[in-house]
């Protein structure tokens, strides 16, 4: 049924009801019969009206045709929203991602790298890294986190932690330093600094986080949480809004709820912030929502394409993936944490055997001895 058709079909009906006339005789019985008449043509044109409609739901949301351009509308949508890091739209030359033969590729996983800046005292450095990871083989969101001091190789640079890279040479050197020391291939990046974190925060109206007794007294007395009107948090239950959540995520020098400290804990905190994000983004009011999503993506600095982005959506909603796992890289037993490191102080030297390992059998849903036999095709 197309256009034409359905125009056809809806002008009939509307002429049918407004052409008919009452007949002569009897004024009073006519009366009630036209009435009658009427409302029942009226209602088989509302009826064909719903008809039309639902015929045209079936086949947007009903076929993958239908589907593809939802999506495409989406990803348009998306993508006219979000900064680009680049010029008119497109990535600078120095940012695009080239394939890389000695790098991992494969149809069924697609890796971005999601990564907050710190902007302190003119330094640039990355305080959360994470690889997000769509795998449509087992049909699942998968996210690694990478602790910021990990001692790794920089190209072109001295060895250092992780999150030194960026402020050496932006986004395309932290993915190369990702790529050449785990070993994986990253198809994009999505970034956010710590001022516009706050922002997203308080556009979802705040988050519910959960605080142990240490947290709280912590928050409270210290300026991770920069505004001093904010400490004001307690232990238990807590909404807290941008700033109060900036200072929660960067926290390390206490325990977390349930006992996790140090780097580790900060990146127990991220991954719970992210969640509670998520949370209250889908909570919102479904009215608010569209004019939220724009605010948010004004935010977020990306060099993901619009054909990217329809891919991830495509992806995710066409093999239902609703699961999110997480792993954190290093794993626990597959490092050391020495005061000093080739002059670097506190630094996680990582045992890159065995992490290598535990990062292919998370990303590529692979078991040790098939991950171990990927690794040496591509760790030369």
């Amino acid at each position: 049924m197309n256009d034409r058709n359905v125009e056809d079909i809806l002008k009939k009906q509307v002429n049918d009801i407004m052409n008919e006339q009452p007949g002569n005789g009897n004024k009073g019985s006519n009366k009630k019969k036209y009435t009658k008449k009427k409302k029942h043509r009226f209602l088989r044109g509302m009826g064909t009206i719903a008809g039309v409609l639902l015929i045209a739901i079936l086949i947007v949301f009903g076929t993958k045709p239908g589907r593809s351009m939802v999506y495409k509308f989406a990803s348009e949508y998306i993508y006219n929203h979000m900064n680009k890091d680049g010029d008119n739209g497109k990535p600078k030359d120095d940012l695009v991602i080239e394939d890389n033969p000695s790098l991992r590729k494969e149809d069924y996983v697609t890796n971005y790298l999601i990564f907050g800046i710190e902007k302190i005292g003119g330094a640039k450095n990355t305080d959360t890294i994470m690889i997000a990871t769509i795998n449509t083989k087992n049909n699942t969101i998968k996210l690694t986190s990478l602790l910021r001091d990990s001692y790794v190789d920089i190209p072109g640079y001295k060895a250092n932690k992780l999150n030194s890279a960026y402020s050496r040479g932006g986004a395309k050197l932290l993915i190369e330093t990702v790529q050449n020391n785990y070993k994986v291939k990253i198809d994009g990046y999505a970034s956010v600094d710590f001022e516009s974190f706050e922002k997203i925060v308080d556009l979802l109206g705040g988050v519910t986080i959960e605080l142990g007794k240490k947290e709280a007294a912590y928050l409270n007395k210290t300026n991770y949480i920069s505004e001093k009107k904010y400490r004001n948090v307690k232990e238990g239950i807590n909404k807290l809004n941008g700033n109060q959540l900036m200072g929660y995520v960067r926290v390390r020098k206490v325990e977390t709820l349930g006992g996790v400290n140090n780097d580790y804990g900060r990146v127990v905190r991220q991954q719970r912030a992210l969640k509670a994000m998520f949370d209250s983004y889908i909570k919102s009011n479904v009215f608010k929502l569209p004019g939220i999503t724009k605010e948010i993506l004004g935010y977020i600095t990306t060099s993901v394409s619009e054909e990217q982005i329809s891919e991830i959506i495509t992806n995710v909603v066409e093999n239902r993936i609703t699961t999110i796992d997480t792993i954190r890289i290093p794993i626990d037993g597959a490092f050391d944490a020495p005061k000093k490191y080739n002059g670097i102080g506190y630094p996680i030297i990582l045992n890159w055997d065995v992490n290598r390992v535990e990062l292919y059998k998370f990303i590529y849903d692979e078991t040790e001895e098939e991950a171990k036999e990927a690794l040496a095709r591509f760790d030369e």
